[in-house]
């Protein structure tokens, strides 16, 4: 039998991944309590989807920042963090596709930055299900708790 060796993962403390949600939190209260929209949300969402969109923020942030902060068992942390960036990563592309939809080519600048974000949440995505199986496949194999899950960053 060979040596148990331990399992990498992609840890959910990234700074720009941490800010992004954070900052999904707070433009999703802004929606909300100030009761206003982009020119491009209104003109290409119906009112109930504007309101799921900003509903959608508030929510893909806070449970994106539980699931990375997420103290107790890694799979549960790692499948909040999954259902979080699912979230953002809808609600971004929604609205790039609203910001081009409405303004074209003239939304560029704020177009690149939204896609960039749909992107990143969506390829996060990928990371966390790839983690979530090398977990899985560990555990099945026989890694417990004494043998640790070593997280990017634990060195």
């Amino acid at each position: 039998m060979s040596p148990l060796r331990p399992v990498q993962i992609a840890s959910g403390r990234h700074p720009f991944e941490v800010a992004v949600l954070v900052a999904a939190v707070a433009c999703g209260i802004a929606l909300v309590v100030f009761d206003r929209r982009p020119a491009s949300v209104s003109a290409a969402m119906p009112a109930t989807v504007q309101t799921l969109w900003a509903a959608g923020l508030i929510t893909a942030g806070v449970v994106g920042l539980v699931g990375v902060i997420w103290p107790g068992d890694l799979s549960t942390s790692m499948g909040v963090e999954l259902i979080g960036m699912i979230l953002l990563g809808t609600v971004t592309t929604m609205y790039a596709i609203a910001l081009y939809f409405v303004s074209g080519g003239a939304a560029i600048a704020a177009g690149a930055f939204v896609i960039a974000v749909a992107v990143a949440s969506w390829a996060r995505c990928v990371q966390v299900v790839r983690d979530l199986r090398r977990v899985g496949r560990a555990a099945q194999k026989g890694h417990t708790a004494d043998v640790p899950l070593l997280v990017e960053g634990d060195r």
